[in-house]
């Protein structure tokens, strides 16, 4: 039996030195190669304007510049630390004149309506106060034929996979917020109803050992949401 949802923050990491720490789990995820990055390639994420929704330090955007030479990055980030750090990570990967940081509620982008070509997220979606709010946003900025993508873990994963897991979250001062996180995160079955009542219901919901893939591509014609 899967137990019962828990919300964690609809914040993001806000204090200095809990970024700090972040920052060092992100960047061992990242020299692991765990961080999704080509998972987003293959469903499609590219083009000349692309949008990553909780980009935290920044690591997988500016991982994926790195495969897209013809891409700029924008990053809509709730946390004004997070925003420092990542314009600081931009620099030393030497793409900041390819990647902005921009501070903003993923729930009402500060974004013009078909902005961009993709929009990914990654790890982020569990913190969402109202997912289906952030789906119609995805939609609202993606132009026609614009492709999205996002991954989180899920809550259903087996024992076997959370004790994996949780052993490779280092430093261990991550490891409390890996277990917050998870209890946060949804099931298939749950992200397929929120789908279905967001102006994303053309999407498509991958379960894998850990986690959930949401994808689709943006249809040219209008789609109409459940009230």
């Amino acid at each position: 039996m899967v137990k019962p949802r828990i919300p964690e923050t609809d914040e993001g990491i806000q204090d200095a030195i809990t970024v700090e720490i972040f920052d060092s789990f992100a960047r061992g995820m990242r020299d692991r190669g765990m961080n999704n990055v080509k998972t987003f390639l293959k469903e499609g994420i590219g083009g000349a304007n692309i949008l990553e929704i909780g980009p935290g330090p920044g690591y997988i955007g500016l991982e994926l510049l790195g495969a897209l030479p013809d891409s700029m990055l924008t990053g809509c980030e709730i946390s004004p630390e997070m925003v420092k750090i990542a314009r600081k990570n931009a620099k030393d990967y030497g793409f900041d004149k390819r990647a902005r940081y921009v501070e903003g509620n993923c729930m009402q982008m500060p974004f013009d309506d078909v902005s961009f070509d993709a929009v990914f997220s990654n790890g982020s979606m569990h913190e969402w106060e109202d997912p289906v709010l952030v789906f119609n946003e995805i939609h609202r900025v993606l132009k026609p034929g614009g492709v999205f993508c996002v991954c989180d873990m899920r809550r259903d994963v087996s024992a076997v996979m959370i004790g994996l897991a949780y052993t490779l979250c280092k430093p261990k001062e991550i490891r409390p917020g890996f277990l917050t996180s998870l209890h946060a995160a949804y099931t298939a079955e749950e992200m397929r109803e929120m789908l279905d009542c967001s102006a994303l219901q053309y999407g498509a919901v991958k379960k894998d050992v850990f986690g959930l893939t949401v994808s689709g591509k943006k249809p040219a014609q209008r789609v109409s949401a459940c009230p």
